[in-house]
């Protein structure tokens, strides 16, 4: 069983299937990402069907075959959090008991003097904000004063937005490079990011440009292991971003889209590597999930279906396929926060023995620990692998 040379693990970002027993502590209770997009009339997924996405404990919509051709499982996430971040850090092996520092009334003023001067220049906004929004709102002054837009959300994030034309978008690294240097400690939030937008108000446009800056994880994670031990470890989409660059021998960015980023991921399989390619497709997330478009969250996951048949056709019989997400984010809910979710979590070979529900497990680091495994590698961490369930 532990003869894969290849292991692809997709992380359909923010694609939850009901909240968690604590979600009460993050007002999240009631969410289901999963329910409120299959309820939509665009929603068709008859791969992840066949994988046992409907056969998963608590999963109480669509249609459960008999006989699954996956290995299924549900994960509650462990960590004090629920944000990109935390949750890619889980699944790579490293449980965060302490929330990042998240700001809803704004960065403390110390921090923004601190800012202000590194940067040399006025900040404007400080507050949570949608990211189209903030432009629209703040885009104006931005551009006539010279100020940066300096905004949060409810993720530990610090976002500075800047159109184009009047901050270079290497200049616009740069003060994001400083707000790393700054934004540690009590105040290390999870990733700094550029926004850089374009146009004339009021039809400001972001950019494909954004950039994150990331907080790099507390300890070792199944990338950093398997990268000292001489494996391949590719990043496909923001997986270098979130790991600050740590634990990748080579990494990928998604220019446009999901469909961009399965595209990439499909032709990596022709490559002859040993080891993981960990893959995130953010779409989900940031396009569908945080503005609450579930009709769009629908159609997306139907694209991925249709590319992820492909993909199934093309595994080679040593290749493993895990899909799972790092949190929730319910278009259906109130709000335009992630949610506290259990998230999916199936598994694909051409040989092994499927049709088997593995239950439900603690904590997300149950994947770091059976790729570890797998690769005969020495991973310190929480989770516990379930490679011998596999069999």
């Amino acid at each position: 069983m532990k003869n894969f040379k290849r292991i692809f693990l997709i992380v359909l970002d923010s694609f939850g299937i009901g909240a968690e027993p604590d979600a009460a502590d993050f007002n999240d209770v009631g969410c289901n990402t999963l329910k409120s997009v299959a309820a939509s009339k665009k929603f068709h997924v008859p791969n992840l069907r066949n994988l046992g996405l409907f056969n998963i404990d608590g999963v109480n919509c669509g249609e459960r075959v008999e006989n699954p051709s996956g290995i299924f499982a549900r994960l509650r996430e462990l960590s004090r959090g629920k944000d990109t971040t935390i949750g890619h850090w889980e699944i790579a092996g490293v449980v965060s008991e302490k929330p990042l520092p998240t700001y809803p009334d704004g960065f403390p003023d110390e921090i923004i003097s601190e800012l202000e001067k590194s940067f040399g220049k006025k900040i404007i906004c400080n507050k949570p904000y949608s990211g189209t929004q903030v432009i629209h709102d703040y885009g104006q002054e931005h551009i006539e004063t010279g100020a940066l837009i300096v905004y949060t959300s409810a993720d530990s994030v610090l976002q500075i937005a800047a159109h184009e034309e009047k901050v270079p978008i290497e200049k616009l690294y740069e003060y994001c490079r400083i707000a790393r240097k700054i934004m540690k400690g009590d105040h290390g939030v999870g990733r700094i990011i550029a926004r850089p937008f374009i146009g004339e108000y009021p039809n400001f446009q972001r950019t494909p440009r954004r950039h994150d800056f990331s907080l790099e994880p507390p300890s070792e994670t199944i990338l950093d292991v398997l990268k000292k031990n001489n494996f391949d470890v590719i990043g496909v989409g923001k997986i270098s971003d979130i790991f600050a660059g740590r634990g990748i021998t080579k990494s990928l960015g998604i220019n446009e889209n999901n469909s961009d980023g399965m595209k990439k991921t499909l032709k990596i399989m022709e490559e002859n590597f040993h080891g993981l390619c960990f893959v995130n497709l953010v779409d989900f997330d940031m396009v569908y999930g945080h503005r609450r478009d579930i009709e769009g969250y629908a159609q997306a996951l139907t694209d991925f279906d249709v590319q992820l048949g492909e993909f199934l056709k093309k595994m080679n019989e040593d290749d493993l396929l895990m899909i799972t997400a790092d949190h929730g984010c319910d278009p259906g809910f109130s709000g335009t926060d992630h949610t506290r979710e259990y998230v999916p979590l199936l598994i694909y070979n051409k040989k092994i023995n499927a049709s088997k529900n593995l239950g439900t497990y603690p904590t997300f680091s149950m994947i770091a620990a059976t790729v570890a495994e797998i690769f005969d590698v020495n991973l310190k961490t929480k989770g516990e692998s379930f490679l011998s369930l596999m069999i």
